[in-house]
Order: C-alpha cells, then structure tokens, then sequence
C-alpha cells in the first residue's frame, strides 16, 4: 500500500440531500487511517481539506459541518487523525499524525480535478500550515481560530497540560525539541500557498497571539480576518457568514 491509497470505502448517514458522505479508510504512514468524505451531487472540480480541531472525541468532524463546505461547491475530505474512531496508531497531537492530513490531499485528489484548498480550525491550524508546508500543490490555506505555537498552548490550556505531557513526552522546559517540531511558524515561508488567517479576540481556547505569530511569521503574506467581538466558536449567523466570503477569498486567483 503506498500513503493516501484508499483500503475501504462506505456510504455515510448525510444530513443533506445535496451532499453524499462517505467514511473512507486509507494509508498513512503505514498506519489505517480514517477520515470523512463529501461530494455535492451537483458537478465541483475543487476540492477542500478540512482539519478538525481537538484530541480524539473532543473536536471530532461533524458531518453538518462537511456538509456546509461542499454546499459552498468543493469535495470535502475531514481525516479524523490516527487513533480516531477504529483507526490504527496513536493520536501525537501535530506529531507523525500530521502527515495523515498531507496524505489526506492524495485522498482528496482521487475526487476532484481542479485546486485544493486547506482549512484547519484550532489544533487543525497547526495541521493546516504543516499540510502546505510539505505539500506544493496547494492552493490556499486557511487558520481558522488556528493553534500556531504547541508550547503556547501548553502555557495557556492548564486543562490540556496533563494530556500534552503524555502525549509529547513531557513539559516544554523538558522536551523542547518535541514542541519545536509541531510548531510550523519557523518553516511558514516555505508555504508557496496563499494565507488567511481569521481569529476572535476573545477566543480563551486560541488565544489571539497565536493569530499574531502566525501573520509576524508569515512576513507580509497573509490576509488576515480579526473579529473584536468573537470568541473561539462564532455565533452560527455569522459563521455561515465568514464561511461563504472564505470559500470566495480561496478562489480568487484561482485558474
């Protein structure tokens, strides 16, 4: 089996009679790997990877939440990550796991034809900028409320430290060399991608200077979308709004 071949292939309850989902199982790394897969009936050649954010159930793909990206007109693939719902391995948090989203894309392309687009919310921000970092063919890549800098968060999520010891092998001051290598802000100008970056100034789950690292990494090259009032989740309102001007943002240059 070589990385992204998919091994099994079944229909998925869809909320929407507009959109097809389906679980599909794939290599990564060796290891089987999960994710879930959306194709709008009407005809799409883009195709969309989202990464979700969290640690195994917490933050796990929802299928309302495929379905909302390919009614804006792409193929949506969401891997779960290694560990996550009967996949093989572990769960290392932007660890090897990171290529379960870079071989996720090869997933992707067996669907669709034209550009594909990243988008990563909270830890899948981190996952996101790795996934164009060690890809060169995506189009445009998007942290949303992104997680940028693992040992910042270390710092700031008292409830994750104990889960981000066992899982990394330790604390930051310990295993520097661990948090180093999740954190893609020192390998950002490697990304040929286009850059949004969109964060609330309230969110206390991300905080904001996540956001800042990121767009100070970047150099200039990041469209950057701060929302004062919005904390790490938006309002649905305006969730559904920022979705559909980040869908045309992703587009624009596109051929």
């Amino acid at each position: 089996m070589n990385n992204g071949d998919i091994i099994a292939m079944r229909s998925y309850p869809s909320p929407s009679d507009t959109v097809e989902l389906y679980e599909i199982t794939y290599w990564s790394e060796r290891t089987r790997v999960k994710g879930l897969l959306g194709i709008p009936r009407e005809p799409t050649a883009d195709g969309l990877l989202y990464l979700r954010g969290g640690m195994q159930r917490i933050g796990m793909v929802r299928p309302a939440r495929i379905v909302q990206y390919a009614q804006q007109g792409f193929v949506v693939f969401a891997p779960y990550y290694r560990g996550n719902r009967g996949g093989g391995g572990r769960d290392e948090f932007v660890g090897v796991d990171r290529f379960d989203a870079v071989h996720g894309v090869t997933v992707l392309r067996k669907f669709m034809t034209a550009n594909v687009y990243v988008i990563g919310f909270s830890r899948g921000g981190a996952m996101a900028l790795w996934t164009a970092i060690l890809r060169d063919d995506i189009r445009a890549v998007v942290s949303w409320a992104g997680m940028t800098n693992i040992a910042l968060t270390y710092q700031e999520r008292l409830d994750m430290r104990r889960m981000m010891k066992r899982v990394i092998g330790g604390t930051p001051t310990k295993v520097p060399e661990a948090y180093a290598m999740r954190t893609p802000l020192e390998r950002v100008n490697n990304i040929k991608a286009r850059i949004l970056i969109i964060h609330g100034k309230r969110d206390e789950h991300v905080s904001f200077k996540h956001a800042e690292q990121l767009a100070s990494a970047a150099n200039g090259r990041a469209d950057t979308w701060y929302y004062s009032e919005f904390a790490h989740a938006f309002p649905p309102k305006e969730n559904r709004e920022v979705v559909r001007a980040l869908s045309e943002w992703m587009r624009e240059g596109s051929v």
